[in-house]
């Protein structure tokens, strides 16, 4: 089991720096920043673009991998969001994960005055959004036609530092997404599903994971070679409000099959309200023992 940790790009450098840092001491295995123009309750807050910040973050780390989540196809066009990661996989020498996901339908979705997407378009996008990038960052020219986007002998070079590029991981609840994640993706991600209590959150992922086994099935795909991610602060209980409760969560995730939970730093007030001092705790207690 890996653990890994959003750091929300919401401070200036000077104080978003240390925490970079601190991650990859503390021993977490990967480190994510969220990719939006702007975000539900922090919206009106400080906000900063996540591939500016991953690419500070590269240059103050060494070990730690690093990556979005998730990249969104709202305000992305896949050809020059290529440029960007194959520059950013070079700065930090491979250490780059893309977490890419459908876009969701809040600010994001409004801000650049775009029509409204219905669910299946949302989903058309996204294959579209994912098949592009993955044949941009894999081949010299491409060239592409859709609804959504389009490519007219887009380069490559030079290529990404990781061959044939770097690895995607997949946000997916639904099945479309799902069977996008097992084309395309090293890795999925998944929230789980609504839940108002922990008890029916974990048995919706129970179920997710269930379902995403038999969509790699269907896909010809191995299950086992698919990284599964739980992203285990869409559970009604933040995952860091105590080490007895993460120790738990990571626990429960290990038994159901995944192989990766990311937890989210602290922050003064919510979303993630809680204390820095129970990072270190986990570092030190939790962290060795996995």
């Amino acid at each position: 089991m890996r653990v890994g940790i959003v750091i929300l790009p919401e401070h200036r450098w000077w104080a978003a720096e240390p925490l970079w840092r601190m991650a990859e001491e503390y021993g977490f295995a990967h480190a994510w920043t969220y990719d939006h123009l702007g975000w539900r309750s922090l919206v009106d807050k400080a906000w900063y673009d996540a591939v500016p910040t991953l690419t500070a973050a590269a240059t103050v780390t060494s070990t730690i991998r690093l990556g979005t989540l998730v990249a969104s196809p709202n305000f992305r066009h896949p050809v020059h969001f290529a440029r960007e990661l194959t520059a950013l996989d070079d700065i930090a020498d491979g250490r780059i994960t893309l977490g890419v996901g459908a876009g969701g339908t809040g600010f994001d979705a409004s801000v650049l005055g775009q029509p409204e997407l219905t669910p299946p378009e949302r989903s058309d996008r996204f294959a579209e959004f994912i098949e592009l990038l993955d044949h941009v960052l894999r081949f010299d020219v491409t060239d592409y036609d859709g609804t959504y986007y389009s490519a007219v002998q887009a380069r490559r070079a030079p290529g990404c530092v990781q061959l044939p590029r770097i690895p995607f991981v997949v946000a997916a609840n639904g099945t479309r997404s799902m069977q996008l994640a097992a084309q395309h993706g090293q890795g999925w991600v998944t929230t789980g599903r609504g839940g108002d209590d922990l008890e029916s959150w974990w048995r919706a992922v129970a179920e997710l994971s269930l379902r995403f086994t038999d969509i790699c099935h269907q896909q010809g795909r191995d299950p086992a070679k698919v990284h599964r991610y739980l992203q285990v602060d869409a559970a009604p209980e933040f995952s860091l409000s105590s080490v007895e409760h993460f120790r738990d969560v990571v626990g429960r995730a290990d038994e159901l099959g995944f192989t990766d939970v990311i937890t989210h730093w602290p922050r003064a007030d919510s979303p993630y309200a809680g204390k820095e001092s129970t990072v270190e705790e986990i570092a030190t207690e939790v962290l060795p023992e996995l």
